[in-house]
Order: structure tokens, then C-alpha cells, then sequence
């Protein structure tokens, strides 16, 4: 049945971000969005992204589409969207996430596929991705998915990470762009840049990078045990993210 209780649509009094500092305390509860899948983005993030980097009708891309939200912001934007996972409970919320009716929505194409590859979309088809992979194994998202990069120490899961870059720029149409969200995590108290690997990735698989856009965190609370660990072991708390705009 499709979901019809919804009572709100969009954003209150939503603006572009024009800087590249991007905070959203309040994550955003419009459509079907909610905060129930651990580790998915605010709604602001790609609704932000979507609005200037894709025009209505385009076809876009998510091959890491997790909970859903970059497939519900595609929808109630106009955007058509291929969202992919290698995770069935993944693609089983996200047909519960776009199961509604709305004005001049977008239409939404799911794949069990892995973002390695994506054989099943033509060469320079897509005319924007809009991605948040995971953090290597911060997060693990399955328990026994062999091809579920979230099982992959920071060394194997950046290799990996390549396969993706490759895929991500033959898809996409040229002069057109691709959004990726990254984190960095922390061993042995020190800072391991993983979003920088990343991004470095994507520049030498061909891209150009456009934006560092500087996303803050706001789920970072110092308390319990990762307050006493970081005054124990002098270490601060990462509270940001980066998202890298790319072009091809």
C-alpha cells in the first residue's frame, strides 16, 4: 500500500548552501525520510546536490543507495535515479522508503548489484551520481555479503575503491558531475585520512575536482566512552565529513 500519511513534502523555507561549510542540526523529517538506517545522510545533503548539479528529467545515479534518501530527494525533485546495493534488506527498505504517489515524480530503477560493477548501465548514460559509500569497516552493513565493501580494512576497501572510481566515470555522461561523501577514521590515536585516498582515487582514475565542501556532524556527542577514551588518549573527536564534487 502506498504510504499515505505523509503530511509534509519538502523543507521548510529551504535555501541553496552557498559556502562550502554545510551543517544541518536538524536532519530533516519531510516525505518518507527518517533517521532509522544507520549511517545514511541528511535529506538536506542530496536535495542540496541534486537541485544544483542535475535539471529535471535527468537520469542519476546512487551505488551505494543504503536507506534510500537520495532516491526519495530524486523522486520528489523530478529526477529519474538507478539505486544500487549489494544488500537485499537495503533494497527491501528502499521500496518501502519510495512507495508513494506524487506530482510529477521521478521514476526509481533498484539493482542488487555491486558498485564495482555496473555492466547493466550503458557507457556516458547518467548525468549525475550522487553517492555516500561506506567508511571502509566503521560501519559494517551485512553480516555475510562477501562483495559488501563495509567489510574491508582501510588498505583493501581504498583497492576496492578504485573499481568504483572506474565504473563511476564511464557511466557518467561527459562535462557532468559526481558527488561523493567520505569520512575519515582513526588508528592508535592518530588521524587516518581516508577521504583524501578517495579523493585522490577519483582524480587519477580522470576526474576533475570541483568542490571540498566541509560537512559538519552533529550526532558527535562527547560522552560516555568515546569522551573518557579521547581525554585518556589526548585525541579530539572527527566531527565533519568531506563531500568532493567531481567532474568528468
Amino acid at each position: 500500500m502506498p504510504n499515505k500519511k505523509i503530511t509534509k513534502w519538502e523543507p521548510d523555507n529551504f535555501e541553496l548552501e552557498m559556502n562550502t561549510v554545510w551543517s544541518f542540526p536538524e536532519r530533516g523529517k519531510w516525505a518518507t525520510h527518517d533517521a532509522k538506517y544507520r549511517g545514511n545522510w541528511s535529506p538536506y545533503i542530496p536535495r542540496n546536490l541534486i537541485l544544483r548539479y542535475s535539471n529535471e528529467g535527468d537520469l542519476l545515479l546512487d551505488q551505494f543507495v543504503g536507506g534510500g534518501t537520495t532516491l526519495v530527494e530524486a523522486k520528489l525533485l523530478n529526477r529519474n535515479i538507478i539505486g544500487v546495493d549489494v544488500n537485499p534488506l537495503a533494497l527491501e527498505r528502499c521500496r518501502e522508503k519510495i512507495d508513494f504517489e506524487y506530482e510529477n515524480a521521478g521514476k526509481v530503477y533498484l539493482h542488487k548489484a555491486d558498485s564495482r560493477n555496473l555492466d547493466f548501465i550503458p557507457d556516458e548514460s547518467i548525468d549525475f551520481i550522487c553517492t555516500h559509500p561506506p567508511y571502509a569497516n566503521i560501519i559494517q552493513y551485512s553480516e555475510d555479503i562477501e562483495q559488501d565493501l563495509s567489510h574491508l580494512k582501510v588498505p583493501d576497501f581504498l583497492d576496492e575503491m578504485k573499481k568504483v572510481a572506474s565504473e563511476s566515470y564511464r557511466v557518467l555522461k561527459k562535462n557532468k558531475f559526481c558527488a561523493v561523501l567520505m569520512g575519515d577514521t582513526r588508528q592508535k590515536g592518530c588521524i587516518i585520512p581516508m577521504s583524501f585516498d578517495v579523493m585522490k582515487i577519483f582524480q587519477n582514475t580522470g576526474f576533475t575536482l570541483k568542490e571540498i565542501i566541509i560537512k559538519q556532524q552533529h550526532n558527535c556527542k562527547a560522552t560516555g566512552y568515546w569522551k573518557t577514551n579521547s581525554i585518556k588518549y589526548n585525541f579530539l573527536l572527527i566531527a565533519h565529513e568531506y563531500l568532493f564534487i567531481f567532474r568528468k
